[in-house]
């Protein structure tokens, strides 16, 4: 579709997708320069839809960008009032005392939010600025100048008939230009997967990791409910099977925020992450808070994991990646919305120096030196082997070691050095015959839910007529390799039951995507063993439609 005529619009600055890094990069360009034309594209149908985190949020990060926030009425507002970290068996659980936890694991001075709700709040104030904002308009290429700088994005291409081709009813979208180009679309996106692949950013650093987050939003019972508390959990019930664990935040109004995350560097290909979430929910610390309560939603998110040593270069010829395009989590205290606030300040900072110099399209390799030397690197470095070690040592030796460097970095140095990730987590999805399936207990309806009933509370829907936005690169892989070799795991990790395989006796089996359920998290795109998968972005405003993950 690059050949086709398109309007074009000229801005000083085009920042790709709405989430805390995209609107923080747009709020500071209008608090240097009022004058400076910004405009933000956002995929999902309006600001926050397609945002889900847990999240307890480090003000840290709108504390540099809008130091009155209190003030403008941000919904920030459930300070953490305890803090909790269980190690769960089936039936108990171990409570880590706080008091051996290096500092930067308290959750005290934090904020349990929806950060859905704080991105519509940011995007009230960056319109407020003159910051142009347009939901539902997904960017689906880039467009390159003659020196090879990336110069804009083509945005809004609706109604391709199912094939991919131009019919009666295709609006071709428009191409809009900046002197730089932000790129924050999350978590694995496909504008930034691209980028970094041609600009060969990751050249020299660890394989990125990922895990996947699934979370439900419940309202229960008042009695039960406690403002301000949070809690962690590792341990039951993945048990050896992999890496990960839970969270519960009573947030205002009596809702509870619960979620499960899984590492997506496991190797028994018949582990079925949201299963697993089902599961810890039968755990009696968490059921008996859920009982007599009811579920209002539900997502899924993947997360980048990798840290510091898997950060790919973040400054490119004519932009940056911000937020989780880059992965900025901080794995052990679960969080990163800090880190994209900071990131997305410091790129426009950057961006706005380059363009009062006369420059644009160039690589702004001052931010890439601030963003691994200064705040942000500084939060990632000091925990960068926690995850690793986890990895390859499993969950005690990552709790007693990855403490004692988490200590030991607090001073400023480690022992261990920069522990390497290795394998990607396709790579490292083992084969079927040498693992056996898991039984999983079939869902009850009341406290946990099979996987449909469930993307049903994500609001998710897709125009059927588009072209599949799960691109595969041989149909046949699907069946030769994924299934036969690896038992099909599509069907399991993708928490959205996108995925199935249809089996007759003495037939082939047939893979079927059903693209209408897909809640966008892009876990096929990371676990998929042959990476036979390519996730891409639909049509503006189709996916999920959050109302405040």
């Amino acid at each position: 579709m690059s050949n086709i005529e398109r309007e074009a619009m000229e801005y000083d600055v085009v920042i790709v997708g709405a989430g805390p890094a995209g609107l923080s990069a747009a709020i500071r360009l209008k608090q240097l320069d009022e004058d400076l034309s910004v405009v933000v594209l956002e995929k999902g149908s309006e600001v926050g839809a397609h945002i889900l985190s847990g999240a307890v949020l480090d003000p840290v990060g709108i504390d540099a960008l809008i130091p009155d926030w209190k003030e403008r009425g941000a919904p920030i507002t459930t300070a953490v009032k305890q803090d909790e970290f269980h190690v769960l068996g089936e039936a108990g659980s171990i409570r880590i005392p706080n008091f051996p936890l290096p500092p930067l694991m308290s959750n005290h001075g934090k904020y349990i939010v929806s950060m859905g709700n704080v991105c519509r709040w940011m995007a009230e104030q960056a319109e407020e600025m003159g910051v142009e904002i347009f939901p539902g308009m997904a960017c689906s290429e880039l467009i390159y100048g003659d020196k090879g700088e990336v110069k804009g994005v083509v945005a809004g291409v609706f109604g391709l008939e199912p094939d991919g081709t131009i019919g009666p009813d295709t609006e071709p979208g428009m191409e809009l230009h900046g002197k730089y180009v932000l790129i924050s679309e999350g978590v694995r996106g496909s504008l930034a997967k691209e980028i970094i692949a041609k600009y060969e950013l990751s050249k020299g650093r660890d394989a990125q990791k990922f895990g996947l987050g699934m979370k439900e939003i419940w309202e229960i019972d008042p009695d039960k409910h406690k403002e301000g508390k949070v809690w962690h959990s590792m341990g039951w019930p993945l048990g050896s099977n992999a890496g990960g664990g839970g969270f519960v935040y009573h947030a205002e109004g009596n809702q509870l925020y619960l979620g499960f995350v899984v590492h997506l560097n496991y190797e028994n290909p018949y582990l079925f992450p949201y299963m697993e979430f089902q599961r810890f929910k039968t755990h009696p610390m968490v059921k008996e808070l859920l009982e007599g309560g009811k579920r209002v939603a539900y997502g899924a998110r993947a997360i980048s994991e990798g840290g510091y040593q898997s950060m790919p270069k973040a400054a490119f010829p004519g932009g940056a990646l911000l937020g989780c395009s880059v992965g900025l989590v901080n794995v052990p205290r679960i969080k990163g919305n800090h880190n994209a606030m900071l990131s997305g300040k410091a790129a426009a900072e950057h961006a706005f120096a380059a363009i009062q110099e006369g420059r644009s399209g160039d690589t702004l390799e001052s931010y890439e030196r601030e963003l691994r030397d200064g705040a942000v690197g500084k939060d990632l470095k000091r925990v960068r082997n926690v995850k690793p070690l986890w990895s390859k040592y499993g969950m005690v030796a990552s709790l007693a070691l990855g403490g004692f460097d988490m200590w030991t970095n607090q001073i400023g140095f480690s022992l261990l050095g920069t522990v390497k990730h290795g394998k990607s987590d396709a790579q490292a999805t083992g084969k079927a015959a040498k693992f056996k399936p898991i039984d999983y207990p079939k869902p009850d309806g009341v406290i946990t839910f099979d996987r449909l009933t469930n993307v049903s509370f994500a609001a998710t829907n897709h125009e059927e007529s588009q072209p599949c936005h799960l691109k595969l690169k041989d149909p046949q892989v699907a069946i030769d390799v994924d299934y036969k070799e690896f038992g099909g795991p599509s069907q399991r990790y993708c928490p959205a039951g996108v995925y199935e395989y249809l089996t007759e006796e003495g037939q082939e089996p047939k893979f079927v995507v059903n693209f209408q359920n897909c809640v966008h998290c892009k876990t096929c795109d990371i676990k998929e063993a042959s990476q036979n998968i390519t996730w891409t972005v639909p049509q503006g405003g189709d996916g999920p439609n959050y109302p405040n993950m």
